[in-house]
């Protein structure tokens, strides 16, 4: 969302903050790069002080003696900058490439960090702009820095300073405009900000449209949405190239500025100093080296004044990362966390109350599950069955009442020691576009005879055979490669490896063919032995052999029992057996 300007504390806080982070641990690089820069620089200052001596003593004086020496001057100054700007460059890439790398790596790790609620309001296309988009808006700084945007304002000292050396009149005469530039280019400067920030804006919303138009591409099709979705996709397209030319328009007035402010000390220095010439006040050579070092100066000064708009563009980047980096997780671990209960434990929620916006979810909900049993969560959409789940793992925060897992609460254990007590298998499995062992490993260094054991155990050597380089092969992205079936698998193959006391299943087999879902279903029987189990489930015949089943409606726990139990109290459960198995 657009923001106000930033006030120049902010923008002084946010170079610390920079230097802080990421600029500080490279400091040698950076002086080894700045002595060189300004090295450079300096060469443009003697390359106009040559000047004076070539006129006045060789071509005016008739020294020709002196004309070798002049050449050798101007080729070492030349051999100079160029040693120097290699150098510097070189340097300069390093720091670069290495500081936005870093500030992408801690971006993406806090990032992940955050809690659910924080994922919720903010989905993966947006993130994954700001991650690179802002990104390489601060990249942009560094390329205008390396290709001499830092060398530009050494050679400006040292251009003027021959300049101011030669006649200080002629200087403040020629820079008689500069005082004229100051409010032009600061209102220049906060429009591009403005434009800039709206424009990362937009390239954000518009990723955001293009993960779902292509993450939905099936549904796009089948309901004839291209057309609908190109508009939307056009619209906000258009509204970012306007934001853009704004912001460009403005980059590009910049240099324009001192173009007229360059014509103006151009034209004053010529009236002016041309009369002290011809009044024998000053010499050829002063007039030389003087109109060198000013011509010289101009040029820097535009590059400069159109690097000013780069740097308002990554300024806005900046802004935005900062902001990012400044949101704090709104679920972390306790000061004083509790071990987290060992064997197999109970779980209990105890008149849970959790509200998302304005809207409740959880009303007073409470119920037990059974360590070592299975416990099933039935109901219709939106009764509350998978915020559940993201409480026991706390992903989602209770608003009042107390969830316990083997006695003690799920915020009184580090986060890191309560999720390593659940393993997940959901309805759609997260795979990495890795290999296939890659995938069920997830980075552990796994014994053979164990990951053996838990293929086995998931019948996935029922279809490894048939891949082309067996547990080497790619899955493709997001498991593509493979079936919903084999996906499923692999899951449960992860969460054998995981050997958790508490076990998680969320509509695990429900878009599985009868086929693959007898066969995942097995499995699944085979992993919850001696493990506390919780099913969420639509399909009832996948949990009638549950040990309870807790029935759920508009946040509250509205019925409990086996299914036996509560087919004959003829309540919700009934109801919702009688529309599933009508047919029977």
């Amino acid at each position: 969302m657009d923001r106000p300007d930033s006030t120049a504390g902010e923008r002084t806080a946010l170079i610390l903050w920079v230097w802080r982070n990421y600029l500080r641990r490279h400091w040698p690089l950076i002086l080894v790069a700045v002595l060189f820069m300004s090295l450079e620089g300096a060469m443009f200052g003697a390359l106009s002080y040559m000047m004076k001596p070539m006129f006045d003593r060789v071509f005016v004086g008739g020294s020709a003696e002196l004309l070798p020496i002049v050449g050798l001057a101007f080729f070492g100054i030349f051999a100079i900058r160029a040693v120097a700007s290699v150098v510097q460059k070189v340097v300069l890439s390093k720091v670069s490439q290495e500081s936005v790398s870093h500030i992408r790596q801690d971006l993406v790790a806090h990032l992940m960090s955050l809690d659910g609620g924080f994922h919720q309001l903010n989905p993966p296309g947006y993130l994954m702009q700001r991650i690179e988009g802002d990104v390489e808006s601060v990249n942009k700084v560094w390329r205008a820095l390396i290709t001499g945007a830092g060398r530009d304002v050494i050679a400006l000292v040292s251009l003027f300073g021959v300049a101011f050396a030669i006649d200080w009149r002629w200087t403040l005469i020629a820079l008689i405009g500069a005082p004229l530039l100051v409010a032009p280019a600061l209102i220049v400067q906060r429009y591009v900000r403005g434009n800039a920030r709206h424009a990362r804006d937009l390239a954000a919303r518009l990723s955001v449209r293009l993960n779902e138009i292509f993450h939905g591409i099936v549904p796009v099709k089948l309901n004839t949405l291209e057309a609908y979705q190109a508009k939307r996709y056009r619209r906000l397209t258009r509204e970012r190239i306007r934001t853009e030319i704004r912001s460009s328009a403005g980059q590009a007035s910049i240099p324009g500025l001192i173009d007229l402010m360059s014509g103006l000390g151009f034209a004053g220095v010529l009236l002016y100093g041309g009369g002290e010439i011809l009044s024998g006040g000053k010499t050829v050579g002063d007039f030389m080296a003087f109109f060198t070092a000013i011509g010289l100066a101009f040029e820097p000064l535009r590059r400069l004044g159109a690097t000013s708009g780069v740097l308002q563009v990554a300024a806005a980047g900046l802004e935005r990362i900062k902001e990012l980096m400044d949101t704090t997780p709104a679920i972390g671990d306790p000061e004083n966390p509790r071990p987290a209960p060992e064997g197999v434990p109970q779980v209990v929620l105890d008149d849970v109350y959790v509200t998302y916006g304005d809207t409740a979810v959880l009303n007073g909900t409470s119920f037990t599950a059974e360590a070592g049993q299975v416990t099933a969560l039935v109901g219709p959409s939106g009764a509350g069955k998978s915020t559940v789940f993201n409480l026991l793992t706390r992903l989602v925060e209770v608003e009042s009442g107390r969830v316990e897992i083997g006695g003690t609460g799920v915020a009184e254990m580090r986060l890191a020691d309560l999720r390593r007590l659940f393993s997940v298998v959901s309805q759609d499995a997260l795979l990495f576009d890795e290999s296939l062992r890659e995938n069920i490993v997830l980075g552990q260094d796994v014994p053979e005879d164990r990951l053996q054991a838990a293929l086995d155990a998931a019948h996935v050597t029922d279809f490894l055979p048939r891949l082309p380089d067996g547990l080497d092969s790619p899955v493709g992205p997001r498991g593509s490669n493979l079936s919903g079936g084999q996906r499923q698998r692999v899951a449960i193959a992860r969460a054998v490896l995981r050997d958790t006391p508490i076990l998680l299943l969320d509509e695990a087999t429900s878009a599985l063919d009868a086929a693959s879902e007898a066969v995942v279903q097995a499995a699944l029987n085979e992993l919850s032995e001696g493990r506390t189990t919780l099913v969420i489930a639509h399909r009832l015949s996948t949990v009638r052999n549950a040990h309870k089943i807790v029935v759920m409606d508009g946040g509250r726990v509205v019925d409990q029992g086996t299914h036996d139990e509560l087919l004959a109290r003829g309540g919700a459960y009934a109801d919702l057996h009688r529309l599933q198995f009508a047919d029977d």
